[in-house]
């Protein structure tokens, strides 16, 4: 499990197509991968992968052919920035919130207007990850845990604010419009919303009873 709290970015020093997957070498530019060991799950742009191989200051992943399908991952390149965050350690502070690495689709960046030293991004999920996402609820977009400012249900549309440390710390300051970004939703809001939908579209399929006289 991760807290959406990005703790840096790695470099893409390598990329390998391979049968079926490929494989990404990144370099640290902090102690990212210190301690790491093989088989550790990594998030990287917010994308849980397993960690196959490591060195003083770099680690080795391999990207599934589904997995590059369903996320921005698949148009890596030589010296790209990614996020990163490591699994989260039970007894320490989760200042985030509780995201998996399993990325629910992308979304597009279709608004970028710096505020001061913050930024107010309006982004275009699909339709069908919008009805999972709630004004005030939270979305993970490139593994960075953030607020929904706003939601336009109409136009499938969030703005999220990013202070600062964010802008610092993750690749979302090189973000421009056009670009699209990883998406995970709330887990918990998916259960209710998909248990709503089923139990609602039951009934309606239900045959009303007969009343005797």
């Amino acid at each position: 499990m991760y807290t959406g709290i990005v703790q840096g970015t790695a470099r893409v020093l390598s990329l390998h197509k391979e049968t079926g997957h490929q494989r990404v070498v990144l370099v640290q530019s902090s102690p990212l991968f210190d301690n790491i060991d093989i088989g550790a799950s990594v998030s990287v742009n917010g994308t849980c992968l397993t960690v196959t191989a490591y060195s003083s200051d770099s680690a080795t992943f391999d990207i599934s052919n589904r997995t590059a399908e369903i996320t921005t991952l698949e148009h890596l390149r030589v010296n790209d920035r990614v996020n990163i965050e490591r699994s989260h350690r039970a007894g320490e502070e989760n200042g985030g919130h509780a995201l998996y690495g399993h990325i629910e689709s992308t979304a597009q960046v279709v608004s970028w207007q710096p505020l001061g030293e913050t930024v107010s991004a309006v982004l275009r999920l699909e339709p069908a990850t919008s009805a999972y996402v709630f004004e005030k609820g939270f979305i993970g977009l490139h593994g960075c845990s953030l607020t929904v400012d706003r939601l336009d249900e109409e136009r499938h549309t969030v703005t999220v604010n990013l202070i600062p440390q964010t802008l610092a710390l993750t690749n979302l300051s090189g973000l421009q419009v056009g670009d699209r970004v990883n998406v995970e939703i709330d887990q918990t809001t998916r259960t209710l919303v998909d248990t709503l939908q089923r139990t609602l579209a039951r009934q309606r399929g239900r045959p009303r009873a007969i009343r005797s006289s």
